[in-house]
């Protein structure tokens, strides 16, 4: 059975980035869009202008970014 790594950075030079495993594939990836959307949403309500949507699909395009997966 494979198994999964996630490392979820903060962003891009994070030198201690969240580190996750995984046994189901499906597992992993409802993690990721659940940790994403949770991380666009911060970014979001902490942001003291306002946000496009245009915007909102940018922050999260970047928190994708900073996700790396690798097979065990």
């Amino acid at each position: 059975m494979k198994k999964y790594k996630l490392i979820h950075s903060c962003y891009y030079t994070d030198s201690n980035p969240e580190i996750k495993t995984f046994d189901l594939w499906d597992e992993l990836q409802d993690y990721i869009t659940e940790e994403v959307e949770r991380r666009v949403q911060f970014r979001v309500d902490h942001s003291p202008f306002s946000i496009s949507e245009k915007e909102r699909e940018d922050i999260e395009q970047e928190e994708y970014t900073l996700v790396k997966i690798e097979e065990l």
